[in-house]
């Protein structure tokens, strides 16, 4: 999970105007107790892996405070080139000063943008056999009155995990209400946010595993665990397998029922990690 600078104490995020809580739902503080919860940042249409750790977990948070990372992957993602290798396909965003938090971040032109992914899929149309499923997905995903990034990506997120038959339940960071005390460094925004929703347990890929202390969670009654993954080669029609690619690549090729099978191939742990 990457995260932003170190805070002051943080109880009540700021929010993007006009979104409201529901009242028909668990509180904040007692929607995860006793549960596993991972907290990443919300991608465009991620990679596989991206769906392994949510299938792995009971709850998830939608952490959009962190500062907007340009040449991240919250506006863009890899699909495959019509000759060779890859390309982006990308979400221009409209102008926004450095240090802008991923919530605050808007479309530069929505319908402009769909026109521009739809346009960069049309080489597969001859080829994947499930192109046509896909590409409604994408456009499912911008059918909405969202301009707002973090929404479209929760939109699409929400998509994707129904065609794949996996649960979403899921909150975002800056709607919730949550006492986490001071954050001094990175490694803090996990076990904290994971303490004050008492969870069980924290899930977080191996990339970030150097990121955390074990003894801090565990300080706090919470496990924390490392999900190691395997990308499982499938058909991309004759060409050398590129793996990672969004979750897109992956559809146009397979079934639902056989995406929802690549979910299998990971291993969960808990961290090795000693300080």
């Amino acid at each position: 999970m990457k995260s932003s600078k170190p805070s002051e104490p943080l109880s009540n995020p700021p929010r993007e105007a006009g979104t409201l809580r529901p009242a028909d739902r668990p509180s904040d503080d007692l929607w995860a107790t006793g549960c596993s919860v991972g907290i990443m940042q919300p991608y465009l249409f991620p990679y596989l892996g991206y769906f392994q750790l949510i299938d792995a977990t009971e709850r998830w948070v939608v952490f959009d405070t962190p500062q907007f990372i340009r040449h991240g992957w919250v506006n863009r993602n890899r699909i495959l080139h019509p000759s060779e290798g890859v390309q982006y396909i990308l979400a221009p965003l409209a102008k926004k000063p450095r240090h802008t938090p991923i919530l605050e971040m808007h479309l530069a032109d929505k319908t402009a943008c769909l026109d521009r992914i739809r346009g960069q899929f049309q080489h597969y149309r001859k080829r994947a056999p499930f192109f046509e499923e896909t590409i409604a997905l994408v456009e499912d995903t911008f059918a909405g009155d969202e301009t707002q990034l973090c929404a479209l990506n929760v939109r699409g997120l929400r998509l994707c995990c129904e065609r794949l038959g996996i649960a979403f339940d899921m909150r975002v960071f800056s709607e919730m209400s949550l006492e986490l005390g001071t954050v001094e460094g990175p490694g803090d925004w996990a076990p904290r946010i994971a303490s004050a929703l008492g969870a069980s347990s924290y899930t977080n890929p191996p990339g970030g595993e150097d990121l955390f202390d074990p003894d801090q969670f565990a300080e706090l009654g919470i496990e924390l665990q490392i999900l190691d993954t395997e990308l499982r080669p499938y058909s991309q029609a004759q060409r050398p397998f590129e793996a990672g690619l969004s979750i897109l690549d992956v559809f146009m090729w397979n079934t639902p029922e056989a995406a929802r099978t690549l979910l299998t191939d990971r291993v969960l742990r808990p961290s090795s990690r000693t300080r």
